[in-house]
């Protein structure tokens, strides 16, 4: 009579893929953006991807909440990624830094269902643009703000925003490059800060379009600085037409600093970046 081996289960054991959600940090100056590029040209995946997969000792491939732009940075991109290596998670967040370069960082890994999905599975996703306004160009932070001479008025800026609150067609405030399929998004809020010489807008949203929050930090700093009147940013809005918006703010002012997902899935949470604001109080969601 025949026997099955003891350990005859073990190779398929060992093929049961798990998947594993994580935060990622990083500076996006030397990157031409978060998705992968044809070789020789950086991306933050592909170096996230390649420190990975030599903890997992095999290919790895991620999927992240949102595809920054070259020169974006975020304090809070989050990534899964599956992989059958058995790994802690903090196996998966030690060795991931420590194959990583200095401008990218893992915050924490966590293991999740594979009903969770980075992108998907996100509810809301929220960004912050900083502006150093000083008449003075800034020498630290060059490549991490955006610097505006021009004093700028910060009531004005706000009292711009609110007409774009609410769920709208954003046709003229998304690149005309833009892949989506739908125009139409719903900003939570969009609120602008004073922190010393900083002014940080803050905007959460279910989605965004391509250039979205940079094309609206364009509109308000023209606002904010008396070039055009506050009803300028409805008139744009309404044109729904690109050609009739402002300038495109610069890509190194913002940070991708928070993406929402259900409760159920239990990620963990920090405070809202980036680094140098981490003083200023949470807003209200």
């Amino acid at each position: 009579m025949s026997s099955t081996p003891v350990d005859a289960a073990a190779p398929e054991a060992a093929a049961v893929v798990s998947r594993v959600a994580a935060c990622v940090e990083y500076s996006g100056t030397a990157y031409r953006g978060w998705q992968r590029q044809q070789p020789g040209v950086r991306s933050v995946q592909e170096e996230v991807e390649k420190a990975l997969s030599r903890v997992a000792n095999h290919p790895i491939q991620l999927f992240c909440a949102g595809r920054t732009d070259a020169g974006v940075h975020a304090s809070c991109q989050i990534i899964h990624f599956d992989s059958s290596a058995r790994r802690e998670p903090t196996n998966w967040f030690h060795g991931a830094n420590a194959n990583l370069p200095h401008d990218i960082s893992f915050v924490w890994a966590k293991p999740v269902g594979l009903d969770f999905h980075a992108r998907f599975s996100a509810m809301a996703r929220r960004y912050r643009y900083v502006i150093y306004n000083d008449p003075v160009r800034p020498a630290q932070l060059g490549r991490e703000v955006t610097w505006n001479y021009r004093p700028l008025d910060i009531e004005r800026m706000q009292e711009a925003a609110q007409v774009l609150v609410g769920e709208h067609d954003f046709t003229s405030y998304r690149a005309t490059a833009c892949q989506a399929k739908s125009p139409i998004k719903r900003i939570h809020h969009l609120k602008l800060i004073r922190f010393g010489k900083f002014i940080v807008l803050d905007i959460r949203a279910n989605a965004f379009l391509h250039h979205m929050v940079r094309n609206i930090a364009g509109v308000l700093m023209q606002i904010g600085c008396g070039e055009r009147p506050i009803e300028w940013a409805g008139e744009i809005l309404q044109a729904r037409d690109r050609h009739t918006g402002g300038l495109t703010a610069p890509a190194y002012g913002l940070y991708l600093v928070d993406v929402t997902y259900a409760e159920h899935f239990d990620l963990p949470k920090r405070y809202l970046g980036p680094h140098f604001l981490s003083a200023l109080n949470e807003l209200d969601d």
